[in-house]
């Protein structure tokens, strides 16, 4: 399976971004090549969790390559099948409701769509603070496209943030297998 190449978004949940970079790591462990992926938020906006330009080396550096940080740049990946599966690590709220209603406006919704309208799998790991609110006809939306996977996922902290949902960011690298393999890991609610 580490012949296949892997598209990683990383998306502006800034508290989850080191969670992310250590699935990063673990994907190019397993020996499988990288194409970084950034939404314009996470490459540019520096946080109390680090600077955007200290995430965006850290990226670079692992995958040995640049991040896709622009929408343009992002189109040609499901045409020119550069990657087998697309994770999306973290993914957002605000990037599910992107995906769930067509709108294509950052480099990892194009990236998303460019894979899907090619049937490459798409990983979704989510990380969002309205995810039993807000967000959840998104997400249930999203259950039910053809093509999109989810990381096992539940509550983070069901007493002080009763909506909010995170992935279970070390099932990132078998929830990536299943979905090349047109499986969602199971169980899906942990």
């Amino acid at each position: 399976m580490k012949e296949k190449n892997i598209g990683f978004a990383l998306c502006g949940s800034f508290c989850t971004l080191h969670r992310a970079v250590d699935q990063l790591r673990s994907l190019i462990a397993a020996g499988y090549p990288v194409l970084p992926v950034m939404s314009e938020t996470a490459y540019s906006t520096d946080t109390r969790f680090g600077r955007a330009s200290d995430w965006v080396k850290t990226v670079e550096t692992l995958c040995g390559r640049p991040v896709i940080h622009t929408v343009v740049d992002a189109e040609p990946i499901g045409p020119k099948r550069l990657v087998d599966v697309m994770v999306v690590c973290p993914c957002t709220g605000n990037t599910a409701a992107k995906l769930a209603n067509g709108i294509t406006d950052t480099p990892v919704t194009m990236a998303v769509k460019s894979s899907l309208r090619n049937q490459i799998p798409v990983l979704l790991t989510m990380a969002t603070n309205d995810a039993l609110s807000g967000s959840a006809q998104n997400i249930g939306k999203l259950m039910n496209t053809r093509n999109i996977y989810f990381t096992p996922m539940g509550q983070d902290d069901c007493n002080k943030k009763p909506t909010s949902v995170i992935a279970d960011f070390t099932q990132v690298l078998p929830a990536m297998e299943a979905a090349l393999y047109g499986e969602q890991l199971q169980p899906l609610w942990v």
